[in-house]
């Protein structure tokens, strides 16, 4: 049985490709927690990078009237946490991903590739 990717995920993911975040990862976590569907993990290569990957999220996702329930860290600019429900998206300062090693954590999440993420992975 293969489970179907929402696709409004692939707005997530332009949203996040549109500021140059580099290692984009999404992760299936919905058999896994129930707080998420979905965890979209990115990084940026400076403090100032990441906050402006977020506000770039932010603003346009916004435009198709998808909006944050909260978003965290965009000032310090090491983790940006945004939480749109289904969708949670964690933006990193490199070395700060590398320390907190998400994607070790959610080892067994399934990853999902978007058409987008093919796309900016080839």
């Amino acid at each position: 049985m293969t489970k179907k990717v929402d696709p409004s995920l692939d707005l997530y993911i332009k949203a996040i490709i549109g500021r140059k975040a580099a290692n984009v990862v999404a992760l299936d976590v919905a058999d896994l927690t129930s707080y998420a569907d979905v965890f979209i993990i990115c990084s940026g290569r400076s403090n100032r990078q990441v906050s402006a990957i977020a506000d770039f999220i932010k603003t346009d996702l916004k435009k198709h009237d998808i909006k944050p329930l909260s978003v965290e860290g965009t000032k310090d600019g090491h983790w940006v946490v945004m939480d749109y429900g289904h969708v949670i998206i964690h933006v990193f300062y490199e070395p700060v991903r590398e320390f907190y090693d998400l994607e070790g954590l959610w080892t067994d999440a399934k990853r999902i590739t978007t058409p987008s993420l093919k796309k900016a992975t080839s």
